[in-house]
C-alpha cells in the first residue's frame, strides 16, 4: 500500500489583542459619553423638579390666607434656603446666616435687593417675635419669584455668535 503525502493539521495563529475590533473602540468612546450625558440629564431633571416644587410652594405660601405674617416670612425664608441648598453645593450655602446669607441671595440679582432692599427681613426671620412694620409682602413675593427665576439658568450654557442674514456676523 502506498502512503499518501498528507501533512499534519496546522492550527491558525492565536488572535492578537491589538488592534482591537472597531466595536471595542466605539464602545470605549461611547461609554464615557453616555455616563457624562446621563449625569448631566439627571442634574437637569433634579433642577427642574426643585423649581417646580419651589413654584408650587411659593404659590401655596402666597395663597394661604390663614397664615400670620410671621409664618409667611419664615416660610419664604425656608423656601429660599431649600432651593439654595438643592441647587448649590451644600458646603457653600448651608452654613450661611445673617448678612452672609443675604449677600449670597444678592449675588444672583442686581442692586442687592436682599441686603439693602425689601429682603432684609429674611436675614433673621426665624428668630423674630414680630414682623417689621415696613414689610411689603407683595414686593417680597416678587423678589423671591425673581430670585427663583434667576436660579433657573441651565447648568451649562452655550452662547452662539449672533449671525444675521447670509452668514455675516452682526
Amino acid at each position: 500500500m502506498e502512503q499518501l503525502p498528507l501533512k499534519d493539521i496546522h492550527l491558525p495563529d492565536p488572535v492578537s489583542w491589538w488592534p482591537p475590533a472597531p466595536g471595542w473602540l466605539l464602545l470605549a468612546v461611547l461609554v464615557p459619553i453616555l455616563i457624562v450625558a446621563s449625569v448631566y440629564l439627571y442634574k437637569q431633571m433634579k433642577r427642574r423638579t426643585v423649581f417646580k416644587s419651589a413654584d408650587k410652594m411659593l404659590s401655596a405660601i402666597r395663597n394661604d390666607k390663614k397664615a400670620e405674617p410671621l409664618q409667611t416670612l419664615v416660610a419664604l425664608s425656608v423656601l429660599l434656603r431649600r432651593v439654595a441648598i438643592s441647587t448649590a453645593p451644600r458646603t457653600d450655602v448651608a452654613g450661611l446666616s445673617g448678612s452672609a446669607w443675604l449677600a449670597y441671595l444678592d449675588s444672583a440679582l442686581p442692586d442687592a435687593p436682599f441686603s439693602q432692599g425689601v429682603g432684609r427681613c429674611l436675614a433673621d426671620s426665624q428668630y423674630r417675635q414680630t414682623v417689621p412694620a415696613d414689610t411689603d409682602f407683595e414686593a417680597l413675593f416678587k423678589l423671591v419669584d425673581s430670585w427663583l427665576k434667576q436660579q433657573r439658568r441651565p447648568l451649562f450654557s452655550v452662547s452662539l455668535p449672533n449671525i444675521g442674514k447670509f452668514g455675516r456676523r452682526k
